[in-house]
């Protein structure tokens, strides 16, 4: 029944502007959609001259891990220090070092702490600044994963644990060389992660109450690429990629689809198991792209196996021994039949989709020289792509089969991680968060607010 009060309530609404009706969240890796894909629309065009408004800033300490922002609240983790304690000088060191794992929720209107949850956590890991994944928020619930295999389920309200896991004490699951890294999906009640017990590489367990559902796939290692989900041909996919082969599962119970083998020349060797960048799904074609390994394009035929369109062939990782997309971590993405991608020494590159050709290279958003692992996350919105790069920096860009054009750059934050080769180096690795007009990005000190709404 409409009642009187219902209609005020929807007047009141219609006299909104419309920023305020289609703000959106970023509750997951890659946002709402997990695709990487900026959705909300009154953004600036191009930042002022004394550079985007900061709203708040916030302290925090280390971690490689981006913040999930839904529901008002946003969620990051970190790690601190036991005193006296510190990192390695030998980024490649696993050595142990001392220190908490935390869960931190700011408000998102001012970056005031509304809870912590912290919880000891000595780590033998390389690359040891951090957690690695970022947040899940759904309901009333916030999921985390930590470097040393710590997933937990917390209260949304109060950060109070309503079911924990540890993969190494509870499924004997070796911690990876770079720690446990694959940012967990949520499909319906089923929290799927990648684990890397025997027999259970990847596993999936009930939201609510954190039993185990059902298990999957053996390897030596499960890498870290992120669990996804996809439709083609009509049938929804669970895709797992790990050092060995990428294969499609049945996201209920776990069956196995297919599996295709995309084995890393250089992983057996390194033991480093380097699947690393998400997948992307363009129709019905995937792409996949390793540092050492290069490209990967298969044709996808439901749940029977995919047909192999084309492979990297390129000699090695160096930029001249490199011929399609060489990616370390950041996540490349597909529009109108082209791919555009940062390759192994901060290259960003646009390819030919149906055949893998490079059309054009750019060190530009990166830095401007070449540099090993060189990065920039890359965030389309609207025809346009926000860039945020290793050094701080925001930049709002057109991405085209024609080449790199850039409109707009701020500096918003300062790089403070120091294990990037060669010594020295000064990065930010973690991914922002784009919701509420804003983006919300982080380094080892502190997390940032960049207002981005259009100003009329």
């Amino acid at each position: 029944m409409i009642t009187r009060r219902t209609i005020s309530l929807l007047l009141f609404v219609g006299t909104l502007p419309m920023s305020a009706a289609i703000a959106d969240d970023w509750p997951q890796w890659l946002g709402p959609k997990r695709d990487g894909v900026w959705r909300e629309t009154g953004i600036a065009a191009r930042f002022p001259a004394e550079g985007p408004k900061i709203r708040w800033r916030a302290k925090i300490s280390e971690g490689y891990s981006g913040p999930a922002v839904a529901q008002g609240k946003v969620i990051v983790t970190d790690r601190v220090l036991r005193a006296g304690a510190r990192n390695p000088k030998n980024a490649f060191s696993r050595s142990r070092v001392a220190g908490k794992e935390r869960v931190l929720c700011l408000d998102e209107s001012s970056g005031k702490a509304l809870w912590v949850h912290e919880y000891d956590c000595p780590y033998e890991v390389s690359y040891a600044a951090g957690p690695r994944t970022t947040p899940v928020i759904a309901g009333d619930r916030v999921y985390t994963l930590g470097t040393m295999g710590d997933l937990l389920c917390l209260n949304l309200a109060d950060g109070k644990v309503v079911w924990s896991k540890n993969f190494v004490r509870d499924y004997d699951a070796p911690v990876p060389l770079w720690g446990f890294a694959a940012h967990p999906l949520l499909d319906g009640d089923r929290l799927v992660c990648l684990v890397g017990a025997k027999g259970g590489l990847a596993m999936a367990f009930d939201k609510i109450s954190g039993k185990e559902l059902w298990k999957a796939l053996d390897s030596e290692e499960p890498g870290y690429a992120p669990p996804m989900l996809f439709t083609a041909g009509g049938q929804r996919q669970l895709l797992i990629w790990h050092p060995e082969s990428v294969n499609s599962l049945e996201p209920e119970t776990g069956k196995v689809n297919w599996t295709f083998p995309f084995t890393g020349r250089n992983n057996r060797k390194l033991k480093a198991g380097l699947s690393i960048p998400t997948p992307r799904l363009d129709g019905g074609r995937l792409f996949l792209t390793a540092f050492y390994d290069g490209s990967l394009l298969l044709k996808l035929n439901g749940i029977e196996k995919p047909e192999q369109v084309w492979r990297s062939k390129g000699r090695s990782e160096q930029p001249d021994g490199t011929d399609a997309l060489h990616s370390i971590m950041s996540t490349p993405y597909i529009k109108d039949g082209h791919i555009y991608g940062v390759c192994s020494y901060g290259e960003l590159r646009c390819l030919d989709e149906a055949a893998g050709k490079r059309l054009w290279s750019s060190h530009q958003a990166t830095g401007g020289k070449s540099l090993r692992w060189a990065n920039a996350f890359l965030v389309p919105q609207g025809e346009r792509c926000f860039l945020f790069n290793e050094l701080g920096d925001l930049i709002i860009a057109r991405l085209s089969p024609k080449g790199y054009e850039e409109i707009s750059r701020a500096n918003i934050l300062t790089p403070t991680n120091t294990m990037a080769p060669p010594a020295g180096r000064r990065v930010i690795w973690s991914h922002p968060a784009f919701a509420n007009r804003c983006c919300y990005a982080r380094n080892d000190e502190e997390i940032v607010c960049v207002d981005l709404a259009e100003r009329k």
